[in-house]
């Protein structure tokens, strides 16, 4: 536990993401994924009088990122909200733009580590695995035992890239028909004995790994999250803003990768054309051409950052028909 009682948080990637960030005395900062505070924390020790603006969609994390940034006060405003839905708090602040923003859409330690949140097979507890268990929306059990097997199978393949999704979704299919499928550890011993005996002798992971991480991407529609804030977050940055997101899969790394390699491209015209007639600029320049990763000393203290992989770019340019919008408030 730390000192001020909120649970020990090891905040992934930290030095790179501070450095990515680069942030200023009296600058202004979104963290879309605040959880236990951690990248905030350290942000606003490294920028004395810069102000956060903190969302997670996970009241129980909110809650204890609160008690660790209290020391900040009014530097702080936290929002327990959807991360692409970071401009309606900005503007419920009166902030016309920020200096940086920054995502780390990792699933928490907290999350991870209590059973009854249903995330992972390491502890038994019932089938959730939604961020916010607040908000209503269709929980994994929903899935498990409600959908169809073709859909199943596509969520499994597309967001697990579960190479064995065909088989998985029709034993989940066929067992449910006896008897409704209530824990993480039925799911996962399920899973397991659907795998092949040989490529379960081969794994490196449990079986289940894979159907886990799917159906959590669909519970909480992590993709759709994602793209909507990518979409949206470039015009509230102003010129010499600079945007970090730290991924875990490599779905989210390559929408990740496209946005801002297309940000950063400069003439969109045909390539028939000879000379340019889009007159379009890049609006920003990467600044690192591959992801970072996690060091080897970094691993040996949070083994789960195996994953991540953090990019980063700085705005230069403001497109045209922007309306003002990501200029220096």
């Amino acid at each position: 536990m730390a000192p001020d009682g909120t649970p020990r948080h090891v905040p992934v990637l930290l030095e790179e993401t501070l450095e990515a960030l680069s942030p200023v005395r009296g600058g202004r900062y979104l963290d879309g994924t605040v959880g236990l505070g951690g990248h905030a924390e350290a942000l606003l020790d490294a920028a004395p009088g810069s102000e956060l603006c903190g969302l997670d969609r996970d009241g129980e994390a909110l809650a204890l990122a609160r008690g660790r940034l209290a020391r900040f006060g009014e530097r702080v405003r936290l929002f327990h909200s959807r991360y692409s839905e970071f401009a309606a708090a900005l503007r419920e602040l009166g902030w016309e733009s920020v200096n940086g923003a920054l995502l780390d859409i990792g699933v928490s330690s907290l999350q991870l580590d209590e059973a009854e949140r249903g995330f992972s097979f390491s502890g038994d507890g019932p089938l959730d695995m939604r961020m916010d268990p607040s908000s209503g929306e269709r929980s994994a059990w929903h899935w498990v035992n409600r959908e169809n097997f073709g859909r199943l199978k596509e969520c499994i393949a597309t967001f697990g890239e579960e190479p064995q999704a065909g088989r998985i979704a029709r034993a989940i299919v066929e067992a449910r028909q006896k008897a409704p499928i209530e824990t993480t550890a039925e799911l996962a011993a399920l899973v397991e004995r659907a795998y092949p005996a040989a490529w379960r002798a081969r794994a490196r992971r449990h079986p289940a790994t894979r159907t886990f991480q799917a159906l959590r991407m669909a519970v909480n529609d992590e993709l759709g999250e994602l793209r909507r804030f990518l979409d949206r977050i470039l015009e509230w940055l102003p010129l010499g803003g600079r945007l970090v997101v730290i991924t875990f899969h490599s779905l989210e790394d390559r929408m990740v990768k496209r946005a801002m390699r297309h940000w950063a491209e400069g003439c969109r015209c045909p390539r028939h054309v000879a000379v340019c007639r889009c007159g379009h600029v890049p609006e920003v320049r990467l600044l690192a051409k591959k992801p970072l990763s996690a060091s080897d000393e970094e691993l040996a203290l949070n083994p789960r950052a195996s994953s991540a992989k953090l990019r980063a770019v700085e705005k230069i340019a403001v497109p045209p028909g922007d309306g003002g919008m990501g200029e220096q408030a």
